[in-house]
C-alpha cells in the first residue's frame, strides 16, 4: 500500500541492500522485498503555467544496478480519478536513480497531486500547484536557506509544510560540505545529526551520498511533498566562498584535486537531487532564470555566487590597497551576461505592465556597516572580552569604514551600483530577497545619489547560526549598535532561526519572519515578527 499524503513521521535506520549497497540507498532502508523501493519521497518544483517539474527517487527490487521504467501522473484530486498529464521515463545508475520529468500541459494556477509508479509499487502522493495566469491578486512565498542537519532539527522546514504558501524559495546553503563535526552544534551530534560521507565531500559520490542524507530527513521530505520549490545554489553546495574558479574551502595541497571537477560533481548532483528544470549543461552551470507569476509579479533568480563572480577581497590587505580593489569597475559578482540577462527581464517585466520586479537570489546586497561600539557602550560585565577579542579587530575595520562582509554586494560595490541603476530605470518595483546570514534583515536600497531605488529582504537560517558569539552582547543591543550605524537597514535580527514569508498583492509587499523555538528539539514554538511593508511606487520599507 502506497503511503498518502501527507507524510506520516517515522525515523530512519540505515542498512545495505543487495549489491546496490549504501551507493544506492542513501542512509535510507528497505525494509521488505518488493519489485521496487522509492527512497527518498517525492518533490516538485519551477512551476509555470503549464507544467511543472516533479522529482523522485526509486531502486529496483531486484538489488543488481539495473535501468527501471517508471510511471508518473499527475492529477487533479487525490484519488488520481482525474488525470490531468502521465507518461513515463527512465531512471538507473547513471544518475543515482533519481527521476526527473517536465510534467507538461497543466492549467494555471491550479493545485495538482502527483505520484509515481515503478514495477507496480506507488510512491507517495505530492502536492503542487502551478503559476496562475493574468488576474491574479495576490501569492505568498516562503523563503528559506542555510539548512545545516548537523546545526539541529529542520522545524522550519515542518512548519512550512503545514502552512499555506504557493512556493518555496531556497536561496542556497541546502547542503553543507563539511566533514563530520565541522561546522556542527555537538547538541545534534549528540542526537545523531551525523553526516554522510564522514568526510569532507569532494567528489559526485560524496556529493550524491550527502544530498541523499539531507533528503532522509522526515522534515524536509515533508515541505517538497507538499510545496513547488524553487532553488538556487549558494556556496556549501560546492564549498565555502565558492566563486567561479575557485573557493576559500578548496584545498588542492590538501589532496582535494583540481577544482574543475569537483565543480561539476558538485553541479550534477544538485540537477539529479533538486527539482530545478535545468538551463545548461553541468559544464556551464547556468541556473538563472525568471518566472512570472500571472500579471502581478516577476521572480528573477539570480546566480550571485557561481557564474559570473570575481574572487572576494579579504580584511588581509592593507586598508588602501583593499579600498582601491574595492572600487575597481570591472569587479563582478553577476558577470557580464548575467547582467544582461537581469537587465532584460527588468526591461520585459515593466512593458508588461507588471507592477513587482522580485529578485531572488543568495548574499545581502544592503550596505551592512560594522557597528562602532565605544568601550563604554559596553556592559561592564562584557567590557574586557569585548575590546580584547575578536571584536577589538572588527572595530578598528569599521574605524577605517570598510564593510562587514566582503563574500555579499559590499564586496563588489561597482557591480551592486549597476544593478540599482537598472533598478532605478528598467523596474517598476524592486523587492530583493536574500538568504547566506543566517539571520534577519530589511534594507531601503540607496543609489550612489541617495535616492531609494528598491527594497530588501533577507531571510534567517533554517538551521546554521547566527550573530551567536560575533561580539559579547544581548541580543538587542547588537541590533540597535547594528540599526545605528547601517543607516538603510530598517529591520535586524541577528539570532534567531526560522524562515520568511512574503506576501505580494497588487498594492504591496509585505514580508514576516517565524521563528522556532528550537532546533535541539523536534517539539518547538513559533514566534512571528511585525509585518514590513513597501507600497507600490514608493521603493521603501514603510
Amino acid at each position: 500500500m502506497s503511503q498518502r499524503f501527507p507524510l506520516s513521521r517515522r525515523r530512519f535506520l540505515a542498512i545495505s541492500a543487495a549489491t546496490l549497497g549504501s551507493l544506492a540507498i542513501r542512509g535510507l532502508p528497505v525494509q521488505a522485498a518488493a519489485p521496487s523501493h522509492f527512497t527518498h519521497g517525492v518533490a516538485s518544483g519551477d512551476p509555470l503555467q503549464d507544467r511543472v517539474i516533479l522529482w523522485t527517487r526509486v531502486l529496483p527490487g531486484s538489488g543488481q544496478p539495473e535501468s527501471l521504467s517508471v510511471q508518473w501522473q499527475v492529477a487533479s484530486d487525490q484519488r488520481f480519478n482525474n488525470i490531468a498529464a502521465s507518461g513515463n521515463t527512465q531512471t538507473g545508475p547513471e544518475r543515482d536513480y533519481t527521476v526527473k520529468v517536465d510534467a507538461t500541459g497543466l492549467e494555471a494556477g491550479k493545485t495538482y497531486f502527483y505520484r509515481f509508479v515503478a514495477e507496480g509499487v506507488e510512491s507517495v502522493i505530492g502536492r503542487t500547484r502551478t503559476l496562475p495566469s493574468a488576474g491574479v491578486e495576490q501569492t505568498r512565498l516562503a523563503v528559506v536557506s542555510c539548512s545545516n542537519y548537523p546545526q539541529g532539527y529542520f522545524n522550519a522546514y515542518k512548519e512550512i509544510a503545514a502552512r499555506d504558501c504557493d512556493a518555496v524559495l531556497h536561496l542556497g546553503d541546502y547542503i553543507y560540505e563539511y566533514a563530520d563535526g565541522g561546522y556542527a552544534n555537538p547538541e545534534a551530534l549528540d542526537k545523531g545529526r551525523h553526516v554522510q560521507p564522514l568526510h569532507e565531500i569532494v567528489t559526485l559520490e560524496d556529493y550524491r551520498m550527502r544530498y541523499g542524507l539531507y533528503r532522509t530527513d522526515e522534515d524536509l521530505q515533508a515541505v517538497h511533498q507538499a510545496h513547488p520549490f524553487i532553488c538556487v545554489w549558494d556556496d556549501h553546495e560546492i564549498t565555502n566562498n565558492t566563486y567561479k574558479t575557485g573557493a576559500q574551502n578548496h584545498n588542492p595541497e590538501q589532496g582535494e584535486g583540481d577544482f574543475d571537477p569537483r565543480r561539476r560533481a558538485a553541479i550534477q548532483a544538485f540537477y539529479e537531487w533538486l527539482p530545478i528544470r535545468e538551463q545548461s549543461s553541468v559544464e556551464e552551470g547556468a541556473i538563472y532564470r525568471s518566472f512570472d507569476i500571472g500579471d502581478l509579479a516577476s521572480l528573477i533568480m539570480l546566480d550571485t555566487r557561481l557564474v559570473g563572480r570575481d574572487e572576494q577581497l579579504t580584511f588581509a590587505m592593507d586598508v588602501e590597497t583593499l579600498r582601491e580593489r574595492l572600487a575597481d569597475p570591472e569587479r563582478t559578482i553577476l558577470g557580464s551576461r548575467q547582467e544582461d540577462f537581469l537587465a532584460e527581464e527588468l526591461r520585459r517585466s515593466k512593458d508588461a505592465g507588471i507592477p513587482w520586479q522580485v529578485i531572488g537570489q543568495q548574499v545581502i546586497m544592503g550596505r551592512k556597516n560594522i557597528p562602532v561600539v565605544e568601550d563604554e557602550e559596553f556592559p561592564e560585565d562584557v567590557r574586557e572580552a569585548a575590546i580584547s577579542g575578536r571584536y577589538a579587530m572588527l572595530r578598528e575595520r569599521g574605524r577605517a569604514q570598510l564593510p562587514l562582509n566582503l563574500d555579499a554586494w559590499d564586496g563588489y560595490p561597482a557591480n551592486r551600483e549597476r544593478v540599482l541603476q537598472q533598478f532605478r530605470t528598467l523596474a517598476n518595483n524592486a523587492v530583493v530577497l536574500a538568504g547566506d546570514t543566517h539571520s534577519s534583515w530589511a534594507f531601503d536600497l540607496h543609489d550612489e545619489q541617495g535616492d531609494p531605488v528598491a527594497v530588501e529582504f533577507g531571510t534567517p537560517g533554517v538551521t546554521s547560526p547566527g550573530f551567536e558569539g560575533f561580539m559579547p552582547l544581548p541580543e538587542e543591543k547588537l541590533e540597535e549598535f547594528f540599526m545605528r550605524d547601517s543607516p538603510e537597514m530598517r529591520f535586524m535580527r541577528g539570532m534567531g532561526r526560522g524562515w520568511m514569508e512574503v506576501d505580494i498583492t497588487r498594492d504591496e509587499v509585505a514580508t514576516q519572519f517565524f521563528y522556532v523555538s528550537t532546533v535541539l528539539e523536534p517539539e518547538y514554538e513559533v514566534e512571528e515578527s511585525t509585518r514590513l511593508v513597501t507600497r507600490v511606487g514608493e521603493h521603501v520599507i514603510g
